[in-house]
């Protein structure tokens, strides 16, 4: 009897364990550069722009946010996805922006 509790015990955590969360939201990469200024950006025109994406935030209360671009020409990363991260501070303007290109090893979408 207690072990079958400890198996139900084991079978309701392994149900809530998560796989690794999917990809940001792909955007067009020229219109995210035209569109997202640091320091000036807020939130609110993020969200109008391209809509909500993956976001972590701190207690510190600022945010990460990831959204994704096509990495272009088959020869520049083929299906991969090049990384577009944004740090918006508590006051929900865009603090940072850096962009990271598909690495060899990413896997294809």
């Amino acid at each position: 009897m207690k072990a079958r509790l400890i198996l139900i015990g084991a079978l309701l955590l392994a149900g809530c364990a998560t796989s690794a969360s999917g990809p940001g939201k792909v955007v067009a990469q020229d219109r995210f550069e035209q569109l997202v200024v640091p320091g000036r950006t807020t939130k609110a025109e993020l969200l109008d722009a391209f809509g909500e994406t993956k976001a972590i935030v701190f207690d510190s209360g600022y945010e990460a946010w990831l959204y994704e671009s096509a990495a272009g020409a088959p020869d520049a990363g083929g299906g991969r996805h090049a990384e577009l991260v944004l740090l918006l501070g508590p006051d929900g303007i865009v603090r940072k922006m850096r962009r990271r290109p598909p690495y060899p090893t990413d896997p294809q979408r």
